[in-house]
């Protein structure tokens, strides 16, 4: 039968980047470490991967700063903050991670995002490894 974990897609970012995290939140650029099936394309930014293939998914995130940050991360997706992925910690943090399963229809599109608890700032995501990466997977 089909093999439906043929659609997924890994995305990272390892180039060490200064994000400027806007008060609304700032989605991460995921530029340097892609492979996706075909189904699933990214952006022009490396910001929004779209998945053309509807079923149930298993997402995951992760985000590496060089210093401890008192920032949230979550998935948006069509555009819509998801709660169940956020991470709205109370102390600053260095590490963030995050996974969900959800069902999404075909043009779903998904994107990691940071956000300020209280104030703008600036991320700077570790440089040779992952500073922040995103894992889609088709479970069925």
């Amino acid at each position: 039968g089909p093999n439906p974990t043929a659609t997924a897609g890994f995305a990272a970012n390892t180039t060490g980047a200064s994000v400027t995290i806007a008060v609304g939140g700032t989605l991460l650029p995921l530029p340097s470490a892609q492979l996706l099936s075909a189904d699933i394309t990214a952006s022009g930014g490396n910001t929004v991967f779209t998945i053309n293939t509807a079923g149930r998914y298993r997402l995951s995130y992760h985000v590496n700063t060089t210093l401890a940050l008192l920032m949230g991360t979550r998935l948006r997706i069509n555009g819509v903050n998801n709660v169940a992925s956020t991470i709205s910690p109370i102390l600053s943090l260095s590490n963030f991670s995050s996974e969900i399963e959800i069902d999404l229809g075909a043009g779903a599109t998904v994107s990691l995002q940071m956000y300020p608890a209280l104030l703008a700032g600036v991320a700077v995501l570790l440089s040779g490894g992952v500073g922040a990466s995103l894992m889609i997977i088709r479970l069925s």
